[in-house]
């Protein structure tokens, strides 16, 4: 069983930065494909990321502004985001998964394994 940790969330301001780790353990990392998504308060939990291989994916909300990169060395998964927003708040989630097909089928599609959040809040 995989178990995924995540860290790095906090409080920011508006055009600053955060760095997202999600530490695994407990499985073969470098095998998974791997993703983050966020939820805000009273919304659905949606996709950001995800890092399948060589190739990266991103929501078109975040594309240009956070990058979704991974160690296998280290069994980390991370996510830069900069230029933050306040509609970047959320609670954001690292989730893994042992299958992959195309991204729309990705997105929505059941992953294997998650974390339990880290908090991220844009405010000034």
């Amino acid at each position: 069983q995989v178990r995924l940790v995540e860290s790095g969330g906090g409080l920011v301001q508006p055009g600053d930065s955060l760095r997202l780790s999600c530490a695994a353990s407990g499985g073969t990392f470098s095998s998974l494909a791997m993703g983050w998504f966020r939820q805000a308060p009273g919304k659905e939990r949606e996709f950001v990321a995800a890092i399948w291989e060589s190739a990266t994916y991103y929501a078109d909300s975040v594309k240009g502004r956070f990058t979704i990169s991974r160690d296998n060395a280290k069994n980390t998964l991370y996510l830069q985001m900069n230029s933050l927003k306040p509609e970047d708040t959320a609670a954001y989630f690292c989730a893994g998964r042992t299958t992959w097909g195309s991204i729309a089928h990705v997105k929505n599609s059941p992953w294997n394994y998650w974390g339990q959040g880290t908090q991220a809040t844009v405010s000034s």
